[in-house]
Parts: C-alpha cells; sequence; structure tokens
C-alpha cells in the first residue's frame, strides 16, 4: 500500500468524521441565546390534566444504560444537580415528539412520565419555577433534570450551569378543556354557537374584529395539522386551531389581545424553525 494512497483515506475519513461529529445538531457545543427572555416568556406554564405522551413513554436505553419510565408521578419528590440546555438542542424534536423551545418553560427528567408539571427551587437562592417535562435527560450519573434556558434563567443559574435543587410533582384537578380543533373553517367559544370565519379576501364591512392570532403554517395533510397544532398548544399554552378551507388547513395560534406577548410569541415561533410565521385578524 503507497503513501500517498494512505494519505487519501485519511483525508476521506476525516472529512467524513467532520461532517457528522454534531449528528442532528449544528452546533458542537451548547451556548446562551442571543437575547434574554421577555416578562411573558418569564411566565410559568399553567398545570392542567394532559393524556400521555405518545412518545418517550416506553422503557429506554442509552449509552448502554437501561433507563425505567414511572407508571406514575403521584407524589413524587427529588432533590439533586440541575443542569440545563439551550440553542444547541432549541428548534429540535424533544422525547414526546414535541419541539424544544428554550424560551419556554420545560424541563427534561430520565424517568417521569410525560408530560409531567414539576415545581423546581433552586436550593442555593431559594427561586423557584413550574416547568412541563416533555423530554429525556440529563444522562449525567449525577444530574437530575435539565431544564430550559428559560427556566435556568428564572432560577439565576446560568452562571454557574448547575446548581442544587429540589424538584416536587405539582397535584392539580382536571379543568374542562375547549376543543381547539374544529374540522371545519370554524372557531367555537364557549357558550357560543359556531360562526364562519371569513377569509381575508372577502371581508364585509359589517364585520367585526375577532382578534389577533398568528398564523404558524399552512398544509393540505390534516393528519399533520392536528398534530402540530397539538403540539404547539401542549408547548405555549395557548389556543391552536386548523381551521380548513378549499383543502387547506392554516394553523393559528390565538386570540392573543396583548401585543407584546403577541410580538414575544411571533419572534419565538419565527426561532423555533416557523420563519414564515405572521400577525393576521379573523373576523366574524
Amino acid at each position: 500500500m503507497t503513501k500517498k494512497f494512505i494519505t487519501h483515506i485519511f483525508l476521506i475519513l476525516t472529512i467524513s468524521a467532520c461532517s457528522t461529529q454534531y449528528g442532528r445538531y449544528q452546533q458542537q457545543n451548547d451556548s446562551t441565546p442571543v437575547r434574554p427572555p421577555t416578562p411573558v416568556e418569564l411566565r410559568d406554564p399553567i398545570p392542567r390534566l394532559e393524556p400521555a405522551s405518545r412518545g418517550g413513554n416506553k422503557d429506554y436505553q442509552v449509552r448502554g444504560i437501561n433507563y425505567q419510565v414511572l407508571n406514575s408521578a403521584e407524589n413524587f419528590e427529588q432533590t439533586g444537580i440541575a443542569s440545563w440546555y439551550g440553542r444547541k438542542f432549541h428548534g429540535h424534536l424533544t422525547s414526546n415528539g414535541e419541539i424544544y423551545n428554550m424560551y419556554s418553560m420545560s424541563a427534561a427528567h430520565k424517568n417521569l412520565p410525560l408530560p409531567t408539571y414539576l415545581n423546581v427551587t433552586n436550593l442555593e437562592n431559594n427561586k423557584s419555577v413550574i416547568v412541563r417535562v416533555n423530554d429525556r435527560g440529563p444522562f449525567h450519573h449525577n444530574r437530575v433534570i435539565d431544564l430550559s434556558y428559560v427556566a435556568a434563567y428564572k432560577l439565576d443559574m446560568l452562571k454557574t450551569g448547575t446548581t442544587k435543587v429540589k424538584i416536587t410533582v405539582i397535584d392539580y384537578k382536571p379543568k374542562t378543556v375547549v376543543n381547539p380543533l374544529p374540522a371545519k373553517d370554524v372557531l367555537l367559544t364557549n357558550n357560543q354557537k359556531p360562526k364562519k370565519l371569513i377569509s381575508n379576501n372577502s371581508i364585509p364591512k359589517t364585520s367585526r374584529n375577532f382578534g389577533d392570532f398568528i398564523q404558524v403554517f399552512a398544509t393540505r395533510n390534516a393528519s399533520l395539522a392536528k398534530s402540530k397544532a397539538d403540539a404547539l398548544a401542549a408547548l405555549y399554552q395557548e389556543k391552536v386551531i386548523w381551521p380548513q378551507n378549499d383543502g387547506i388547513y392554516r394553523i393559528q395560534i390565538g386570540p392573543i389581545n396583548q401585543q407584546e406577548k403577541l410580538n414575544a410569541m411571533l419572534s419565538t415561533l419565527k426561532q423555533a424553525g416557523y420563519p414564515n410565521a405572521y400577525k393576521r385578524k379573523l373576523l366574524h
């Protein structure tokens, strides 16, 4: 085997390794966002009863280690080291099939059912947050939970990177949830009959403004529209509809009456992989 041939093989292997060293992520190392969270993004999520996620709730194996998923989170408490994850994972899928948003109050845990709502207290400064567990990790032997960037920001643990925390499952009563996913181009509100949504190109002068929405994206795939609407509703704790017109499903978040909140959510969506999201008004 000639020296020239060996050099050629070495170059091929080096290039191949460089092109795959980050796996599905664009960054080799995690990093902080370019902007701090807004006041709206710092709000704790409202715990609610949710069905178990289709993904991420089976026993699994990582790096040769077996992990068991608890059948119930009832009365769960744990004390240990918390870490956080940010830009490297932003916009990628979580273990339960949602999209990780570093500006959402979420977390990753190795064993809790997905989703689970937790109260997390930083034992170094007694600051607390509520997070929604929708991911698996952290896979370090001395860490018990991985927090989103905004949760870590609120706990004031970004400088140290890790901190000792106590996590406690939140007990909450089931609430009646209005189905936000009409099959046709109608919007249902409490104690109201369905009202036809009117497209922007055919709005009569007598129509009244229903409110500001964010149109996230549009698709002809009904199954995709529903799954994305479910994921967005759970992720952002907002009402999500997917009205259909002429065979096209438009996934829309709202109504959102606070402009600051609307603008912050629009910015977050664009960073989370929906660059064509935009504000629109629905009328009735």
